[in-house]
C-alpha cells in the first residue's frame, strides 16, 4: 500500500517542517499545494518534495483540497493540515495500519485530537476520513468546514493525528466565507447550516446563531451528530442571551435524536449546580458516568466529561450537601483518571482537614 500526502498550506513556516518531519518514512510522496504564501512556507515545502504547486485562493476549501488531491499517484490519498503531526507514539501504530490494512479497504477513518490538556491527555477528539483509495476519485465538499462523504469500504482505525495550533488562524475567514456565499444567492446545505451557527456563536452574534441553529433543527435534515451538537450550541447561545430556562430546554432537545451524551448530561449538571440544586445535579452527572462512550458515532467527543469532570462535580455536589465522606470518595475517583491535577490535589488538603475535624 502506497499514500500520496496531499496539502493545502498558506504561510505556515513556523509549523510546516514540523508537520512534514513527522510523517518521514510513513508516506511515499508528498504534495503541496499553497494558496498564496508570503513567507517562507514554499521554500521549506521544496525541502521535502519537489512536488509544489500553486493554486489561487477563491474561499473555497473544497476547490483547493481537490486539486491537491488530483496530483496524487499512489494507491492512498491522505490529507493533514500543516498544524497537525504524527506523534512518537502513533508512527508506530500507523506503520502497523498501512502494512497489515486490506486493499479492499476504501476509507480509513483515523481519530483527529484537536485539543489536550497540560499532560497530552485528549480533551476533544473525533474521527475524520484521512486516507481515501485514490482509484474512487474522492471528492471534497463545502467551501468551508470542508467533508468528503463516507464511500465504499471504511475502516475506523485508533491511530490518531494531534493538532498542535502555533498562531490563531484569521477569526473571520470561516464567517465571511458563508456570508459570501449567502450573499451570491447560494441555499446553505444543512451541514453547513449547523457551521454557520457554529461561527455565529464563535462571533457573539448569539440571536443570529439561535435563528440559524433552530431552522437547522426545524428543517430535520442534519446528520445525527451535527443535530445533537446544534442543540449544545443553541444551549450556550440561551446561556449568552441570559435565558437559562432556554437553555435548558435545548440541552433536552438533544435527547429525541439519541440516547444522552456524557457532554450534554455534564451541561444539563452544570445548569442546577448553578442553580444550587445539587440533587438534580448529582442524578445528571451520574447519568453522564453511566453514558456509553462510542468515537465511531463520529460526533465531537469531550472524554473528560465521562469520567473525570462529573466525578469532580460529584465531589462539589456532595460537599456542598455536607456529605463529605461520599464527595472525598468521588475526588479519589477523579484522581484515578488525572492523578496530578491541581483541582485534586486541592480536594485532598481540603478533605484531609474537614474530615480530620468531624473525628
Amino acid at each position: 500500500m502506497t499514500i500520496s500526502l496531499c496539502m493545502i498550506v498558506r504561510d505556515e513556516e513556523d509549523v510546516l517542517a514540523r508537520c512534514l518531519d513527522s510523517v518521514k518514512g510513513l508516506v511515499n510522496e508528498i504534495v503541496i499545494v499553497d494558496t498564496g504564501s508570503k513567507d517562507r512556507t514554499k521554500e521549506i515545502a521544496y525541502r521535502y518534495t519537489s512536488r509544489v504547486y500553486d493554486f489561487p485562493w477563491i474561499d473555497d476549501f473544497a476547490a483547493a483540497r481537490n486539486f491537491a488531491f488530483s496530483k496524487a499517484r499512489m494507491d492512498y490519498t491522505m490529507w493533514l493540515d500543516a498544524d497537525d503531526v504524527i506523534l512518537a507514539p502513533d508512527r508506530g501504530d500507523f506503520l502497523r495500519l498501512i502494512l497489515g490494512m486490506s486493499s479492499d479497504v476504501d476509507t480509513v477513518m483515523m481519530k483527529y485530537v484537536s485539543g489536550t490538556d497540560g499532560q497530552g491527555n485528549p480533551t476533544l477528539s473525533y474521527y475524520r476520513e484521512r486516507l481515501l483509495k485514490t482509484a474512487l476519485h474522492p471528492q471534497w465538499q463545502g467551501a468551508v468546514h470542508e467533508v468528503i462523504p463516507p464511500m465504499g469500504r471504511i475502516l475506523y482505525s485508533d491511530v490518531a493525528i494531534t493538532h498542535q495550533k502555533v498562531h490563531p488562524s484569521d477569526p473571520d475567514r470561516n464567517v465571511r466565507i458563508f456570508e459570501k456565499l449567502l450573499e451570491k444567492g447560494q441555499l446553505l446545505d444543512p451541514r453547513q447550516q449547523f457551521y454557520y451557527g457554529r461561527e455565529l456563536y464563535y462571533h457573539q452574534r448569539y440571536q443570529e446563531a439561535v435563528q440559524v441553529l433552530d431552522q437547522f433543527l426545524s428543517e430535520g435534515l442534519g446528520w445525527m451528530e451535527n443535530n445533537i451538537e446544534a442543540c449544545q450550541q443553541l444551549s450556550l447561545c440561551y446561556n449568552a442571551l441570559h435565558k437559562p430556562q432556554k437553555s435548558l430546554e435545548a440541552l433536552f432537545r438533544s435527547f429525541q435524536f439519541d440516547c444522552p451524551r456524557a457532554e450534554l448530561c455534564c451541561s444539563i449538571g452544570q445548569h442546577f449546580m448553578g442553580k444550587e440544586q445539587y440533587q438534580q445535579a448529582i442524578y445528571w452527572y451520574e447519568t453522564a458516568t453511566r453514558c456509553v462512550r462510542n468515537d465511531q458515532m463520529g460526533g465531537f467527543v469531550l472524554p473528560d466529561c465521562y469520567d473525570y469532570i462529573p466525578y469532580l462535580q460529584l465531589c462539589v455536589c456532595y460537599d456542598r450537601l455536607g456529605q463529605h465522606q461520599t464527595a472525598n470518595q468521588y475526588n479519589e475517583k477523579a484522581a484515578l483518571i488525572k492523578p496530578d491535577d491541581p483541582s485534586v490535589q486541592q480536594n485532598r488538603i481540603y478533605f484531609k482537614q474537614v474530615l480530620k475535624g468531624e473525628k
